[in-house]
């Protein structure tokens, strides 16, 4: 008996060994963690059940048949963070470069499978060189596998990855049909094709982090929802959204202990809104005093600024977030911030995340650019993501509602359930200058009777009441006690139903 627990401690530590000290040790030279080390960061302190570790791969081509490792390049199980139920995969870098071949795609699928059976999320820790080469269309076809999975997975269990390492070819089209994704500076990069096939085929040169690298995902592409310095600050990160997060479409969101109290009103948000219309003021800082000890998630952080979006609680429950900002382009809506937010959007509805919109916005921003770029199909899936929503929405307008883009963030109109408006906000079909050089143009070269029409104009106009009193907006509140009244509407609207047309599904404006 004693031999043969001895050999099954050293089949697992051969297992745990992945490919081995030398490659173990360039992993951590390059400021890398292994799969394994990852995992012990991701989650809870002996809470990792590891399934297949003896899993090997089947490939005979190429002499793979003399080299087999166990475990084929990826640690699959279940854990908890924070006592809460996750599966997780981890590719090994050391193993085959972390390359994908048939058995490792069967390990992946299995935990998936787990997954949506039980109700839990799937975290995927992808540091991979893509398909294994040597066992060609059965590596694609397990590519393939997993990409159905994310797909029937979609919307039913939250999922997230994170890029830690090398993510190219088919091996990026996982992550991209996940909730979210996090990638590390400097170390991890995701691309269709590699700077040297861009090379061959367009001639253009350029570099894996200009490709692919954190700082093109996170700012340019969209594709990346954050970036951090190192392996350990990323995966603290993942645990801190996990957080946040339902763990099925069937399970309401968590509810924490906090201390802060629904009462807690904010005198300075009374005076946050300049005198100026045109001066801008930051909507972050708002967001923060509204949430709960001023925790506020956010998610793509470093693309179309314009648009904030991400994850507050309120009396300890998980709110959604989505603000103008005007300090970005004024708080435009333009084509990346109606993708950004409607996205967004989308997820919360799905796992039943209540949200919350703070509105100044001035309109769709307007340019050549934008509508050779499609803004109108844009724009109209942030109108679209929003109707469609049947989760509590709750609207603040401090500012700025004018034309399109007041009926876009969440008005009353498209049935968001309680629509507040600060006293300064002006509600109206553009701003007061604009509008009376529309409606007076014959008395354009007369400047003093233009300011006179102009100040009767946003006396009549450039306020809350007009819509207030059409029952379009249902209270005008002080800024002051914003975080109580959304706190109590939400909580009003926690038995909110929502009858939907029988269908199969809409067809969103992609």
């Amino acid at each position: 008996m004693q031999k043969i627990i001895a050999a099954l401690e050293q089949r697992r530590n051969d297992a745990r060994l992945g490919g081995g000290q030398k490659r173990i040790d360039a992993q951590h030279g390059k400021g890398k963690l292994t799969a394994r080390e990852r995992l012990d960061v991701l989650l809870d302190p002996g809470s990792f059940e590891e399934y297949d570790m003896f899993v090997t791969h089947r490939a005979v081509d190429f002499g793979m048949d003399q080299t087999i490792i166990p475990g084929d390049g990826v640690v699959t199980g279940w854990g908890t963070i924070n006592g809460r139920l996750t599966y997780v995969f981890s590719q090994d870098f050391t193993v085959f470069g972390g390359s994908l071949s048939e058995t490792h795609a069967q390990k992946i699928c299995k935990i998936m499978d787990l997954a949506v059976q039980n109700g839990a999320p799937v975290i995927g820790l992808n540091d991979s060189g893509g398909a294994r080469i040597q066992e060609g269309v059965a590596a694609l076809g397990g590519y393939a596998e997993v990409f159905w999975r994310n797909v029937q997975a979609s919307g039913a269990i939250p999922q997230i990855s994170v890029v830690m390492g090398p993510t190219a070819g088919g091996a990026v089209y996982s992550p991209a049909m996940t909730d979210f994704i996090y990638m590390v500076k400097d170390t991890s990069y995701m691309y269709v094709t590699g700077p040297d096939v861009v090379k061959t085929v367009t001639s253009e040169i350029v570099t894996h982090e200009e490709l692919g690298g954190a700082g093109t995902h996170t700012r340019v592409s969209s594709v990346a929802d954050a970036a951090f310095d190192n392996d350990i600050e990323t995966l603290l990160e993942v645990r801190r959204l996990f957080d946040f997060l339902p763990l099925s479409a069937t399970d309401k969101p968590p509810v924490v202990a906090v201390e802060d109290t629904v009462e807690r009103e904010e005198p300075s948000l009374d005076t946050i809104i300049p005198d100026s219309a045109t001066k801008p003021y930051d909507m972050r800082e708002v967001i923060e005093k509204l949430a709960d000890e001023g925790d506020f998630l956010e998610i793509q952080k470093d693309h179309a600024g314009n648009i904030l979006v991400g994850f507050i609680r309120l009396n300890g429950s998980t709110v959604g977030v989505v603000a103008n900002q005007p300090l970005v382009l004024a708080g435009c809506l333009d084509i990346n911030s109606s993708k950004k937010a409607a996205r967004f959007i989308r997820f919360c509805d799905a796992f039943s995340i209540p949200i919350l919109t703070l509105v100044d916005v001035p309109g769709f921003l307007p340019g050549v650019a934008q509508e050779y770029g499609g803004i109108i199909k844009h724009g109209a899936k942030l109108l679209f993501a929003y109707a469609e929503a049947t989760v509590p929405k709750v609207t603040v307008i401090t500012r700025k509602a004018y034309g399109g883009a007041y009926d876009v963030m969440a008005s009353k109109h498209i049935r968001a359930d309680v629509n507040y408006a600060w006293p300064t906000a002006e509600i109206a079909v553009m701003g007061a200058k604009g509008a009376t050089e529309i409606l007076y143009r014959s008395e354009l070269s007369d400047k003093e009777k233009i300011a006179r029409r102009t100040a009767d104009y946003e006396s009549r106009f450039a306020n809350p009441f007009v819509a207030a009193e059409r029952g379009f907006i249902d209270d005008v509140i002080m800024p002051r006690e914003t975080r109580r009244r959304v706190v109590r509407a939400f909580e009003m609207l926690k038995g909110k139903k929502a009858v939907i047309p029988a269908k199969k599904h809409g067809n969103i404006p992609l």
